[in-house]
Formats: structure tokens, C-alpha cells, sequence
């Protein structure tokens, strides 16, 4: 993932290279996560705002008593300093943040530098280089952080690449989501793909069920703490598959845009969780796992580094009104299928609100279709398919 902060630049912020896990860096990333939370209590407890405050406060005791170079000891209270300030934004603020995992910042070349193949950090540390994303090579590095995690070490890096200029869209490319499908396209071109949301339930259902079953303390505890780390592979594994899904359905959504010359709308779903609350538990929580922000954002990370124009629209009437005539009382006449009542349109539920999204797109980027006006009745997929009236069987 990235941001575009700066005019004209993207900032990459999850440059992956993969290098030896050395003794001498693991004691490092321990000493680091050691220091970091120490230096977040230590900011806390003193209600530091700034870097020359935490610096002042801080410094010499993250040299002395915890024996990080002085580069680090700098990176590290920078890093303390962040972790506070998000914790004090979090309006619901439970205890005080502490930093479990062997992560450790690093600025480029004081922190650290690349050279002949090895990741050489200060204090005379040096990392070989296992593989690396060759694809940004000829962009300067910014900063990295080093992660440790089950006996494989990374050197995440941010650089800085020009944003691509967006190009003048001819038409638009609808999307809607849902819980199990996701469909796009225009008002000929309609393509379904399924969601991951059931294959990553099922880990989570199965974490959720070894959780209950030996959350109990007759269990010895080495037996505990084995299962606790087959909950977290789970969780682990749950993620992973919505994250490779959502990665992706997004550049294949992006990338049939940018060779059609085509801008990409979606919704605007960030007050989808307030409906949440309406629908029931399994439903709800299927919504919450699958993580619409996930794929919100994902779609805007690709659309801006492929130079694709986005519009973000009101979801609104999306699935209850006709794209045709505008009217919004739709009758439904099978399973998920809607007929209007006033023109005689009639497709699945899906289909109307990717039609509806992508005519909001037009409207909010201006755009005129080569087609003209939107009057798909002729389209294939209205007329030539078998409506799916599973309710009816």
C-alpha cells in the first residue's frame, strides 16, 4: 500500500526484501522493542507533544541504559512518539499501547544502507539479501523497517515513484460489492467474481471453536499455548486470503479500465458498519471480516498508481432503482432479481447496482458514453440470459 501525500509523487511504502535473520540483528530488534515501550510509557507519563521534548527526555537514556546506537535511539523515540499520538487520537482508549512485535525503524543511509547484496545496519550489522522486488530498484530508498517474525526477517522500504498522469476517460466501469460476489463493468461488459469471505470465515469459525473449547486453565499450560498458536495461524491465515482476493480483484478491475480507457466508480461505503447493527450475527460478522474499507482502499491505491480516473458515489437507490428510467419501485421476481414495474427492465440485483454506480460515475466525471444515453435493453446480459428465479423452483 502507499499515499500520494506529495504533488506528482506516490510514496510505496511496502518495498518487501527478504534477508538472513543474524544473531546480532534479533538481539538489536529485542534491545529496540525493549526501549520502545519503555520510551511510549515514558511519553505518556510526561504528556510529550514534540521530538526536541521527547529527544530532551528520552535520548540518553535509549543510548546508555538500553545500548541502541545513536541513529536508532533517535528512530526509536520518533517511533514511541507516533504510537502515543495514535493511541491519544483512538476515542475509545483502552490500556496504554505496548509494542509486542520485533519491529524496529531505520532511517536510510545513517540507520541503514544497501550494498553488494547486503543490508548493512549501524553498529556493524550486516544482513545478506535472500530476494527482493527488483521492479523500483532505480528509485531512491527512504525509510524501512526491519520486522522478525517465525525465524524470517524483512526489510520493508518506502520510496518515492512520479504519480502517472491520469488519461481523459471515454466511459466508466460500474463496481459493486457485496458479501459474496463482487460484479463490474459497463453496460455490456459484465463480469462476476466471487468473494473470499466464505473461504476466510471458515479459519476464523475454526480459531473461534479452539478458542472456546481449551480457553479453560484445566488445560496444562504448554497445551494451551500450543493451540494459542495454531488460533493465531488461523487468524493469520483469514486475513491473508482476504488480503491476496482483495489485492487482486482490484488491479484486474483497474487494469481492464486502463486498457479500455475507462474510469473506475465505486461507492462510497464508510457508514456501512453504523447498518450493521440491523442485520443478524453471522451475517454481520461475514460484513466485519470481509472489511469493505480493505477494498475501498486497495481499488483507490491501484486506480492512482495506474493513472486511472475514480469517482466515488453516493450508494444511495443503488440497488432499488431503475438505471433505466430512474424509478425506485423495483419488484423483485426471483432470487435476488428485479423487474421495473414502469419500463420493463429486469436483472439480477447485482447487475442494477454495478449499472447504477457507473451512471453516477458518468455524471460525476462529466463523461457523455460513446453509446450515448444508457439504454442497455439490448445488452446481452439483460435479454439473453435466463433469469436465475431460484425462488420460484
Amino acid at each position: 500500500m502507499a499515499s500520494g501525500d506529495d504533488e506528482g509523487v506516490l510514496t510505496l511504502s511496502s518495498i518487501g526484501m527478504r534477508v538472513s535473520p543474524e544473531p546480532g540483528a534479533i538481539e538489536l530488534l529485542k534491545r529496540y522493542n525493549i526501549a520502545l515501550n519503555y520510551a511510549i510509557n515514558k511519553i505518556l507519563d510526561n504528556n510529550l507533544k514534540t521530538l526536541k521534548q521527547a529527544h530532551k527526555i528520552l535520548y540518553r537514556d535509549l543510548v546508555e541504559r538500553f545500548n541502541l546506537p545513536s541513529r536508532i535511539a533517535l528512530d526509536c523515540y520518533r517511533d514511541a512518539l507516533a504510537n502515543a499520538k495514535v493511541w491519544g487520537r483512538n476515542p475509545k482508549k483502552g490500556k496504554r499501547p505496548m509494542v509486542k512485535k520485533l519491529s524496529m525503524l531505520l532511517h536510510p543511509g545513517s540507520g541503514y544502507r544497501i550494498k553488494d547484496g547486503y543490508v548493512e545496519i549501524i553498529g556493524g550489522i550486516r544482513l545478506r539479501i535472500i530476494g527482493w522486488d527488483r521492479r523500483y530498484d532505480d528509485y531512491g530508498n527512504r525509510e524501512a523497517r526491519l520486522v522478525y517474525r517465525r525465524d524470517k526477517m524483512f526489510l520493508w522500504i518506502s520510496k518515492k515513484i512520479p504519480k502517472p498522469k491520469k488519461y481523459t476517460p471515454v466511459d466508466v466501469i460500474g463496481v459493486d460489492v457485496n458479501e459474496h460476489k463482487i460484479v463490474y463493468g459497463d453496460e455490456i461488459i459484465n463480469i462476476v467474481r466471487n468473494t473470499a469471505i466464505d473461504r476466510a470465515y471458515r479459519y476464523t469459525r475454526l480459531a473461534e471453536k479452539l478458542q472456546r473449547r481449551y480457553s479453560s486453565s484445566r488445560y496444562l499450560a504448554w497445551r494451551r499455548r500450543g493451540i494459542l498458536n495454531r488460533i493465531r495461524s488461523y487468524h493469520e491465515k483469514a486475513r491473508n486470503i482476504l488480503n491476496d482476493w482483495t489485492r487482486k480483484i482490484s488491479l484486474e478491475i483497474v487494469r481492464m479500465a486502463k486498457e479500455l480507457r475507462y474510469a473506475v466508480s465505486r461507492e462510497d461505503l464508510t457508514n456501512l458498519i453504523k447498518s450493521l447493527r440491523k442485520l443478524p450475527k453471522d451475517h454481520k460478522r461475514k460484513l466485519i471480516i470481509m472489511g469493505y474499507s480493505r477494498i475501498e482502499e486497495w481499488i483507490d491505491w491501484q486506480a492512482e498508481k495506474h493513472g486511472v480516473p475514480l469517482a466515488i458515489v453516493n450508494p444511495n437507490g443503488t440497488s432499488s432503482e431503475c438505471p433505466i428510467c430512474n424509478y425506485k419501485g423495483l419488484e423483485e421476481v426471483g432470487y435476488r432479481r428485479l423487474r421495473c414495474s414502469r419500463c420493463g427492465f429486469e436483472a439480477d440485483r447485482d447487475v442494477i447496482g454495478k449499472l447504477n454506480v457507473r451512471k453516477k460515475g458518468l455524471r460525476k466525471l462529466k463523461i457523455v458514453p460513446r453509446g450515448g444515453a444508457l439504454t442497455p435493453l439490448t445488452a446481452s446480459q439483460m435479454t439473453d440470459v435466463a433469469p436465475n428465479r431460484w425462488g420460484n423452483r
